[in-house]
């Protein structure tokens, strides 16, 4: 599902949100990067919408990591949601369970995934949120597994 996707409205980013993630497995590393406010808590309540996910999905700013839990069959136990914005190392996201949320089978989705630095694994999905200016507030340009400089 790799490619630079324009979306107008809240509806349209669910869609591409649940698309994406009939494509994930157990122990993918979603890397959600944008400004405040770009739409990765709204990509990240259609992922879990699509994968089958228990509870109501908010932003983990405050508490930094949300488990959410999938029904039985689902292509994953859990997904969890990390917001790493207010750590400083690798180590801190070690100590907040990284490495045994990957060992259980979850689809992590992590915010400000430059904070866990080396644990980042090679094959992990990159969503990048840019507000694309035009055609209202809820305008995005939304790439999946492409760079940054290719967005505009």
């Amino acid at each position: 599902m790799k490619g630079i996707y324009k979306v107008k409205s809240v509806e349209e980013t669910w869609s591409l949100a649940r698309d994406f993630a009939k494509e994930l497995r157990p122990g993918d590393v979603i890397c959600l990067e944008g400004d405040l406010g770009a739409g990765k808590t709204t990509f990240t309540q259609a992922l879990a919408a699509g994968l089958q996910a228990k509870g109501r999905v908010a932003s983990p700013t405050f508490c930094i990591v949300r488990e959410h839990h999938c029904a039985p069959g689902a292509t994953a136990p859990m997904l969890v949601h990390m917001d790493l914005y207010r750590l400083s190392s690798p180590e801190d996201v070690i100590a907040i369970g990284w490495d045994d949320y990957l060992a259980k089978g979850a689809i992590i989705a992590v915010e400000w995934p430059e904070r866990a630095g080396y644990l980042i694994p090679k094959g992990a999905h990159h969503v990048r949120f840019l507000h694309s200016g035009e055609e209202g507030e809820e305008s995005r340009i939304i790439a999946i597994d492409i760079e940054t400089q290719n967005m505009v």
